[in-house]
Parts: C-alpha cells; structure tokens; sequence
C-alpha cells in the first residue's frame, strides 16, 4: 500500500512541479524513449539472471506492494505456535514431535497456525532442524552452526532478486543516456529544419536522460530497497525461530525458550512480555 502511494507522490509532486514552471505534458510522453530504455533494461535483466530468479523478482515486486508481513501479531502467532510445540515434547517425549515434522500439512499444530504455514521457509526450518534435534547426538553448539549455515543459505538465495533489480536500476541513468544520445542522431538529421523543429526534437532527447535517473532514482532502486528490506524481515523471523530451538535444546522449559525467541524479534515488532504471556495461556 505504502509502495502505491510513494509511486503517487513521486510522479504527482514532478508533474507538479514541471507544469508549474509551464512545461507541457504531451512532451514528455514519448513512446520511442520508454521502448528503448524498458526494453534494455527487460533485455538485461533477462541476459543477467536466470528464470526462477526471474519469477522470485517478479514475487517480491508484488510482495513490496502488500507489505511487511512479518507484524507483531505475525510474531506473536510464531511464538504461540513455538510454545505449544515445544511443551508437547517436554510433556511427551520428543518422539511425539515426529508426526508434525514429519508432515507439517497434516499436522493438527501447524495446522492452528496459519501465518506459519503460509511461509514455507519457517515450516522448512523448523521441522528440518528438529528432525536433526529428534536422531540425538548432536550438542547445541553444532546445532547453532547448522542452523546458521542454513539461515545463511536461505538469506543469500532470496537476497539474489533485491541485488539484481538494484542493478537494473543503476544501469537505467545510463539507458537514459543511450535513448538521448539516439535523440541527438536524429536531431541532427533535422538541423535544415525550422529551429520549432528542433527544439522540439532535442527536447524529446532529453527526455530519455529524464526517464533513465526517475526510473532509476524513484522507481525501480527504491522497490529494490522495499524488496530487501522484507528478505531482511524474513531472516530475523527465521532467527526468532532459531534462538527458541537453541534454548529449548539447552534445556530451558519452552515458556523460557520462547521468550530467547522474543528477544531476537526486531524491537519495533517484538510483543511485550504481557503480551507473550498472554498468548502462552492461549496456546495451553
């Protein structure tokens, strides 16, 4: 939503301010210059990466225009969710986690928790690691680096899209350059003309330096920025997962596990400690 109304702040504040100063609109619609700059940037954007990173930066273009799902109350179902889990293996032996893990779509838990389910690198890392937790052997501080291992694998796969369209819109500036210097070669093809004629053709050139920084500076590089702003949300909820296994493999009871876990939440989303108590008496 917010993604929407910066887009309308921006174009509504430029042509604001550009017909202010008495500056034509109908100029600045110039097919041919949109053609050659978003046809290279689609070109290289498509020479660049391969498709199902393609597909992810096309995902996460549409994720930036919901928003933040990672929400306190996005939080306080994990921890819930977390709680209940974890007192079913203290009140009934690990063994009895392995039909949950197992298969997490049948599960009767996971099943209570629909934010969890609907993000199926939390459910991937949550019952991988416990799988690992449930064959035994393993001391929490190799556990800590296994699960890290995989955060960071997780982390480097999704930051791949937010990269690759923060390149696009750096190189626009430049493709912005290359339509107005194709602007120039016609122009100079109209130099015998009246000088109405090429004034109007020089300032159609220009429009492709217009276009390349707008789309580069106000577009394309701060959805670039939304897009890793939300990988960067998702890698703490998986690191609130993360601490609460740890602590719970420590041997902390699960109400103390959770709350590693709501330590690690960013201070702007974490539930206060009322409200995790509150949600812990819920899930009992």
């Amino acid at each position: 939503m917010f993604v929407l109304i910066g887009l309308a702040i921006v174009f509504a504040s430029i042509i604001a301010g550009y017909t202010m100063h008495g500056g034509q609109l109908l100029i600045l619609f110039q097919v041919s210059e949109f053609l050659i700059i978003g046809g290279a940037a689609l070109g290289s954007l498509l020479i660049a990466n391969p498709p199902d990173l393609l597909r992810r930066i096309v995902q996460g273009i549409l994720g930036t225009l919901r928003g933040n799902r990672y929400t306190k109350a996005a939080y306080i179902e994990l921890l819930q969710f977390l709680y209940e889990i974890l007192q079913l293996a203290k009140r009934e032996g690990l063994i009895a986690l392995e039909q949950h893990v197992e298969n997490p779509e049948n599960s009767a838990i996971f099943s209570k928790y629909p934010t969890v389910m609907a993000n199926h690198h939390a459910v991937a890392f949550f019952c991988d690691t416990m799988k690992v937790v449930l064959n035994g052997g393993i001391p929490p501080h190799d556990l800590e680096d296994l699960m890290e291992l995989d955060l960071e694998t997780i982390h480097h796969k999704e930051a791949r899209a937010p990269t690759a369209l923060i390149t696009v819109a750096d190189s626009l500036p430049g493709l912005g350059i290359v339509a107005a210097v194709l602007g120039v070669v016609i122009t100079m093809g109209k130099v015998d003309q009246p000088p109405e004629v090429v004034g109007h053709s020089v300032a159609a050139a220009l429009v492709g330096t217009f276009l390349g920084v707008l789309l580069s500076y106000g577009v394309v590089g701060p959805i670039g920025r939304n897009l890793e702003n939300l990988v960067q949300a998702e890698h703490r909820y998986l690191n609130c997962i993360k601490a609460t296994i740890l602590a719970f493999v420590k041997g902390a009871p699960p109400v103390v596990a959770i709350e590693y876990g709501r330590r690690a939440i960013d201070p702007d989303f974490r539930p206060s400690f009322q409200e995790t108590e509150e949600a812990v008496k819920r899930a009992r």
